[in-house]
């Protein structure tokens, strides 16, 4: 596992977008798993000025996105301050600003009326690409990964999974408020990669910033495997492991370098 510790927000998600864009550059039709949130957004700015500035080319790689809300789904003819889709996320964090091919793009279907049926496929989706080149991850205030909620199996694989109470409430704050949508409104439940999927990435690349956050960084690497804390599972990856912290959220590490 490497661990890099940047100045600031800015540079984590610059350093980030740099391991990214390193990889389509060597592998241009590779498979990026991406992640929603406000943690990743700078590091998608950054893409997208790549592709502005650098002619950094996105036409043939394909992408997968760890999760969406079950119930709902990217509707273009609905403005983005009331569209708290995951897919509508995307679509105007990074994929409206880069030449990315509308049939490479996979985000969980949050409509679809065979959740099940829809889980197996994306399975096979991934397996049928090739597996997912480098995955981004954050990490939630209780450590949880995508949608993989405390208690989740740490073989896990895409599937339905209830929300938590503590996961309503950060979305809630995040997406919903300022849509003024009310808390019994919100979605309950969400598609989400399992922990298994995810460890089958060939690099994971978890970026996390914020003193919030320094607490429970430090016990997903530091501490016991556990599916309490289901980002824990980063310590079995067998492949590559990068983690990228501004210097708050490495503040409760004991033993990371360049601090």
């Amino acid at each position: 596992m490497r661990i890099i510790i940047k100045d600031d927000y800015e540079k984590m998600s610059k350093a980030a977008a740099d391991i990214i864009a390193d990889m389509i550059r060597v592998k241009p039709d590779c498979v990026l798993g991406f992640a929603t949130g406000s943690t990743p957004i700078g590091t998608y700015k950054e893409l997208a000025r790549m592709h502005k500035e650098e002619n950094l080319d996105f036409s043939d790689v394909k992408t997968f996105n760890l999760d969406e809300y079950l119930g709902i789904g990217m509707e273009m003819s609905k403005p983005y301050e009331t569209d708290q889709s995951y897919a509508r996320f995307m679509y105007e964090e990074l994929f409206k600003h880069i030449n990315l091919k509308k049939e490479n793009i996979h985000v969980p279907d949050g409509l679809t009326k065979e959740p099940e049926n829809f889980c197996s496929w994306y399975e096979s989706e991934i397996k049928r690409y090739g597996g997912i080149d480098i995955q981004v991850l954050g990490i939630g205030g209780d450590g949880h990964w995508a949608f993989n909620e405390p208690g989740s199996s740490l073989a896990s694989r895409t599937r339905v999974q209830a929300l938590t109470k503590q996961t309503l409430e950060d979305n809630f704050n995040s997406f919903y408020r300022k849509a003024k949508v009310k808390k019994e409104d919100m979605p309950h439940f969400a598609i989400t990669m399992g922990i298994g999927t995810i460890l089958e990435t060939k690099h994971v690349l978890m970026i996390v910033n914020g003193i919030n956050k320094a607490g429970i960084v430090a016990e997903a690497l530091e501490g016991c495997i556990t599916s309490k804390v289901t980002a824990s599972a980063i310590q079995l990856h067998p492949g590559k492991v990068t983690v990228i912290l501004d210097k708050p959220a490495s503040s409760k590490l004991t033993w990371s370098i360049g601090k």
